[in-house]
């Protein structure tokens, strides 16, 4: 009889506690499947642009870059959550424009300099102009960045920033852009300055996709930080762009030049 008073009103308490942490329960676990489907089509992609017959991933790419956008926003992120919001764009276009000035300056710097100009000769960009300025200004956005600033930047951040602390988030995203290159840095040998250092051999390999796992690694936390200050994914896009695509342009115009 003295239980009475108090056990009553607690149940209606305990009942909605016990809701909350199913609902939690719930939304975690439909976030996990959202995930591990993100992650398994990056994988798919990243397997079938390495060893099938994609090669440059501008077939590809931009349509898995739509379908992630798609999945994100069925799950309920806004544009806001993804970077893609209006309002963000003009932050983001200036944010892009002092990150292409930035990598701009210092590729250039490193031209200048001898021992680092070594960094720059790649026999996979021995290019004609043609066909440098297709793979830097169009291969180069829609094959590789486009769908890499989406899925890491964007839904991915939108996802786990929005279900946990945006510190995780970030954390994530770069550890799995970092894996993202395991395959890529198989073909950094053709790199003469990466290869006079790493040297032949199994461990030297092995070596070799380390250390571009965890360059590329802390490469995507920069990213992150971008597009977090930014609030925009164009921020990230454009220096994103600038290391991959003026990279391509400079090294080939070392090559067109004969400064190899």
């Amino acid at each position: 009889m003295n239980d009475s008073p108090v056990t009553a009103p607690s149940r209606p308490i305990a009942r909605r506690a016990a809701s909350a942490v199913w609902a939690t329960l719930s939304r975690n676990r439909r976030l996990l499947r959202v995930l591990a489907v993100i992650i398994a089509v990056l994988a798919g992609v990243n397997f079938v642009t390495r060893f099938g017959p994609i090669h440059t991933g501008i077939e590809v790419e931009p349509a898995v870059a739509v379908a992630l956008i798609v999945l994100a926003r069925r799950h309920g992120l806004s544009w806001h959550d993804l970077g893609l919001s209006r309002r963000t764009w003009g932050r983001g276009l200036r944010y892009a424009a002092t990150g292409v000035a930035a990598v701009a300056a210092v590729y250039l710097v490193g031209l200048i300099v001898p021992l680092t100009r070594q960094a720059f000769i790649d026999s996979r960009y021995e290019l004609g102009a043609g066909t440098a300025l297709l793979t830097g200004l169009v291969l180069v956005p829609l094959g590789t960045v486009l769908l890499e600033e989406v899925a890491f930047r964007g839904v991915l951040i939108g996802l786990l920033g929005r279900h946990k602390n945006l510190t995780l988030a970030i954390s994530v995203s770069s550890v799995l852009f970092g894996l993202w290159h395991v395959l890529p840095s198989l073909a950094m040998g053709a790199n003469r300055l990466v290869a006079s250092v790493v040297g032949e051999g199994v461990l030297s390999h092995v070596l070799m996709v380390a250390v571009v796992v965890a360059f590329t690694g802390g490469a995507g936390w920069l990213l992150c930080e971008v597009r977090r200050r930014s609030g925009s994914l164009l921020a990230p896009v454009g220096l994103h762009w600038a290391t991959n695509g003026l990279g391509v342009l400079l090294t080939s115009a070392l090559w067109s030049l004969r400064l190899v």
